[in-house]
């Protein structure tokens, strides 16, 4: 009945829309963080969430079931994440890169901007594709 109520209202969004993510319910990172938009090019500051291989960010930190991120980046999608001070000469400023965009973030410290560029990279290697063991060439044994 609640389904079907969420469907009147046009309010069918769920969890599915974020591969089934519960970003709401113990992520492996929080804080916030200065994201520069995408199109016009302000710095806005947002709560980010990354949990199961996805960073999702927020206008509030009060994230609940029913919160909409104000968008989500698949870290699987991502090349590279490293500070960017030099780029954007701005302090504890960083990147992360996927093949066709750039993004860039802005920390409150030194310690934060370090600890999300950690928290990124591990999930990224994480969640890229993984070497099956049919590409695993053992030389030990052709000798």
């Amino acid at each position: 009945m609640a389904s079907l109520w969420r469907a009147a209202m046009g309010s069918t969004q769920s969890t599915d829309d974020y591969g089934g993510v519960e970003f709401w319910s113990n992520p492996e990172r929080t804080g916030w963080l200065n994201k520069q938009g995408e199109y016009i090019k302000t710095w806005r500051r947002r709560w980010f969430v990354l949990k199961q291989g996805k960073l999702f960010w927020f206008k509030e930190s009060t994230v609940t079931p029913a919160s909409r991120p104000r968008g989500v980046i698949p870290v699987a999608t991502c090349l590279t994440v490293k500070g960017a001070e030099d780029v954007l000469n701005k302090q504890f400023a960083f990147e992360l890169s996927t093949r066709s965009d750039t993004m860039y973030f802005i920390a409150d410290s030194e310690k934060e901007k370090e600890d999300w560029i950690n928290s990124i990279g591990r999930s990224i290697v994480q969640h890229s594709r993984s070497v099956t063991d049919d590409e695993i060439i053992d030389y030990d044994s052709r000798r």
